[in-house]
């Protein structure tokens, strides 16, 4: 029937809202802006991320590796190391191993020097290892502690002589950093440089070299070994490159100042940049027919003169 009808003409329902009264027009559903595009390598899906999270990865690893100590296994190496003098946090024995002379001697020195003596299963040495190769015996080698070269430098002003510290370049056998530490001492010098990366840092190899001596010659690491020649050059420091094609000898060099000696690899030598940033290259006088020194050992004649410059004058 017509008066049961609820659509009137001309009133037309709708379920469209328009804004709340005094909302200020903003809406529920109203779209939100999302800000400027995310880095390339903040992005979880992008190849730049996944860059980023392996280059993490890689200088945490660089900076445990610093930080970690060493583990120095075989009853000889860890005679030799003990007998050098090695500083050492502990001592491991493998419980039940059997006793010979070497194992009593590594026991008594340890228990001359105070380090302490732990017992451990066997599997618990292999698991810190790695493998079954620790002949019973372990030493515990703490993290060695660098010096800073800017300490370096004015260690050496206090001191009131006339600096000689050897920069190496390119050095990555421990045995070679090793012996260079010991003729630096052994000749009177003040000081060894190693670049922290692509470089052979002091460890147990190298503190056996040296004969324990890595315990009072200062040995600083540096980031840039260019920056670090420039800084010595900014001290009144000489800088020597020793180079086989080098435009003077040793016979003619003197080396009574502060001098920095900088020694490269066997077989690389110095770098380049490092090269161009040498006040001078020297060359070691010897027989026509040998073409080149291993580097302790070209350190080793240089430090040897310039110690006996001094003596005389």
């Amino acid at each position: 029937m017509a008066g049961n009808q609820t659509n009137r003409p001309g009133l037309r329902k709708t379920n469209k809202k328009g804004a709340t009264k005094g909302s200020g027009a903003v809406r529920r559903r109203a779209l939100k802006g999302k800000g400027p595009t995310p880095k390339a390598e903040d992005r979880v899906y992008h190849a730049a991320h996944k860059r980023k999270l392996e280059k993490i990865r890689r200088d945490k690893g660089r900076h445990v590796k610093e930080e970690t100590t060493e583990l120095v296994v075989g009853r000889n190496p860890v005679v030799e190391c003990l007998h050098a003098k090695v500083p050492a946090n502990a001592l491991y024995i493998v419980e039940g191993t059997g006793n010979d002379n070497r194992l009593s001697e590594a026991v008594q020195i340890a228990h001359a020097r105070s380090i302490p003596l732990i017992e451990v299963p066997r599997h618990e040495m292999d698991r810190m290892t790695g493998n079954g190769m620790h002949q019973g015996i372990g030493l515990q080698i703490p993290a060695f502690k660098y010096a800073e070269v800017h300490d370096l430098i004015e260690r050496v002003a206090e001191s009131g002589e006339n600096g000689m510290i050897v920069v190496l370049d390119n050095i990555t056998d421990p045995r070679n950093l090793g012996a260079v530490i010991r003729s630096v001492a052994a000749f009177g010098g003040h000081g060894v440089v190693i670049p922290e990366r692509r470089s052979a840092s002091v460890t147990a190899v190298a503190w056996r070299t040296s004969a324990g001596i890595a315990a009072r010659l200062p040995v600083a690491k540096a980031t840039n070994i260019t920056r670090t020649v420039k800084e010595f050059q900014k001290n009144g420091y000489q800088v020597i490159g020793l180079d086989t094609g080098g435009n003077s000898t040793l016979d003619t060099y003197d080396g009574t100042g502060n001098v920095v000696i900088v020694v490269g690899s066997e077989g690389k030598g110095i770098s380049r940049l490092v090269k161009e940033n040498c006040d001078d290259l020297m060359s070691i006088p010897m027989t026509s027919w040998v073409e080149s020194l291993n580097a302790s050992v070209a350190a080793g004649v240089v430090l040897s003169e310039f110690a006996r410059q001094r003596r005389v004058n």
